[in-house]
């Protein structure tokens, strides 16, 4: 048995291909012999959760997910992104409709939005200042662990042996005193409050500091998105600031459209990765991990052919690759916890997702007609969100849903023919197994009305401008895309399953219980969304282990 490659890497979502063209690049910039990569995907194309297709002719859908601003500048830079074709457009407003009144309406700048916010409420308005400032020194502190590998608190003994890596202890050691000098930096209240952040719910955080329903239920939404848990439930507020860490443009919290739909983002990843030796092999699904005497030694593929590598490295889920490619008794073998830690992983879908070709511009209730609209959420205020979370909680998909628009095609041409537009819905709460019954076709079709039904409320004459609908639940989105329960992080971003506890204890260091076996995906730190900081951060694991020997 020879190795044909240095690295295998399973899955060629956007992380996949970050880790691959890191290696790849990385290898060469150390000096040493360029690292033969191979990146193999069950598709007929890379980018995963980050694609665009045709599903409708002349229409270009972004399939999964929709908007860009999470994918880290520092990748973007070092693989020179926009060299191979990727332009990301800021978009301008974003907006709740409403029926029976005036929406709301927020924009790029900051003090043009809190003038919008003063027609609703002057106290509102006012508070807005100390809102941001705060959500700005979370932002501060977390950022910079996004692109390093979490700290293990576990492992800071400087001389204990560590079977895969002996020379990280140390490592940890350094990496926990930075943070803590970073904590102490700050003040006494500002510590109480970060700690409190983290653990709290959006809606006792926003209640501290608003008081228009309508403008908390708003500023809710991205706590919400992607999540099986409602805006009063502990630990949302944390993922309002994982979608507030973005930047388009060198802009702090503000997010576009990747021009051509978000596959643009895969393609010029995979661009980047190609030119740098990266070899990339589509319809290649992979069935399982070959592990002998201890180490990852390659893949077999669904076709029943093996390919040898010194080291492999997944970008599927942690469920999904523990649960599926990995035998139990090898698992058992290292440690038989590590079957538990992937059973009770938390990764409930709650999402669906409708792709929608427009014949023209809907125009929403209550919202300004301009130009360039970013994302319209209709969801009204908490005790809608909480009515429709109540829905989910009992194995329905919400009636009255939690509703993320986005129409690239206001600022985005390309995406549909000439004066046609498309239109992504992203849905909230959906489960992935209903409780009265499997979903079916009538039951998928009811879902789909729903959803059209609640639009058409918030857009009136909406239903006349459907050319054609793609509706997918998450068990479309698991089976379609390969994310287990069609969770869009790859797993839940609750404190448990965040830093050095993702995915799960002891393996939060993008290494896996093998050795030459690593994990690239969102299910590791720092998390789900169009990052790339998870497969980057892996990379660089691997290239340290390649530096010491390890990886052999």
């Amino acid at each position: 048995m020879t190795a044909t490659y240095d690295a295998i890497v399973v899955g060629g979502g956007h992380n996949g291909l970050t880790c691959a063209a890191y290696l790849a690049k990385g290898g060469e910039k150390e000096g040493k012999n360029k690292l033969k990569v191979l990146v193999l995907e069950r598709y007929h194309k890379v980018g995963g959760a980050a694609m665009s297709e045709e599903i409708y002719p002349g229409f270009t859908y972004s399939t999964c997910s929709y908007v860009c601003s999470l994918l880290r500048p520092e990748i973007f830079r070092f693989l020179d992104l926009p060299r191979h074709g990727l332009e990301v457009i800021p978009y301008e407003t974003n907006g709740q409709p409403n029926p029976n009144g005036e929406g709301i309406v927020t924009y790029r700048d900051h003090d043009r939005t809190r003038e919008s916010l003063r027609r609703h409420s002057i106290k509102d308005a006012e508070a807005y200042d100390h809102y941001a400032a705060e959500i700005s020194r979370q932002c501060r502190f977390i950022k910079p662990l996004l692109m390093v590998t979490p700290p293990d608190p576990t492992q800071i003994n400087p001389f204990a042996q560590n079977r895969i890596n002996p020379w990280g202890k140390r490592e940890d050691l350094d990496g926990l005193l930075k943070i803590a000098a970073e904590f102490g930096r700050m003040g006494e209240k500002q510590m109480y409050e970060i700690i409190r952040f983290w653990t709290m719910s959006i809606g006792d955080f926003l209640d501290e500091y608003f008081e228009h329903p309508r403008w908390k239920g708003f500023s809710a939404a991205s706590s919400i998105i992607g999540t099986a848990l409602g805006p009063y439930s502990p630990g949302t507020a944390y993922v309002l600031l994982h979608h507030y860490m973005g930047e388009v443009d060198g802009q702090i919290g503000a997010w576009g459209f990747a021009r051509g739909g978000m596959g643009s983002v895969s393609k010029a990843i995979a661009s980047a990765a190609t030119e740098a030796g990266v070899e990339i092999r589509t319809n290649a699904e992979v069935a399982k991990l070959i592990v002998r005497n201890g180490k990852c030694v390659g893949v077999a593929l669904k076709s029943g052919e093996e390919i040898y590598a010194k080291t492999v490295v997944s970008n599927l889920d942690p469920k999904r690759t523990y649960l599926k490619l990995i035998e139990k008794s090898d698992l058992d073998a290292i440690d038989p916890d590590i079957h538990r830690y992937a059973k009770n992983f938390k990764i409930r879908g709650s999402s669906g997702k409708l792709n929608i070709a427009l014949d023209g511009m809907p125009k929403f209730a209550g919202l300004p007609q301009e130009a360039g609209w970013g994302t319209v959420d209709i969801g009204g205020d908490f005790d809608y969100i909480e009515h429709a979370f109540d829905d989910y909680k009992y194995g329905s998909w919400s009636k009255r849903p939690f509703l993320d628009i986005v129409i690239p095609t206001s600022v985005d041409p390309t995406m549909a023919p000439p004066g046609k537009h498309f239109m992504s819905v992203f849905v909230q709460y959906v489960p992935y197994k209903l409780a009265e019954s499997p979903w079916t076709p009538e039951m998928k079709a009811a879902f789909e009305k729903d959803v059209l039904d609640t639009i058409e409320e918030n857009a009136p004459g909406f239903r006349k401008l459907v050319l054609h609908c793609q509706t997918r639940t998450p068990w479309d989105i698991e089976n379609e895309v390969g994310l287990t329960e069609g969770n869009i992080f790859q797993g839940e971003l609750t404190l448990d399953q965040m830093l050095f506890n993702r995915p799960f204890p002891g393996l939060g260091q993008y290494r896996g219980p093998f050795d030459g076996f690593y994990m690239c995906g969102s299910g590791t730190h720092p998390g789900g969304g169009v990052m790339g900081a998870p497969g980057a951060n892996a990379a660089r694991e691997m290239l340290k282990d390649f530096k010491h020997g390890v990886a052999r």
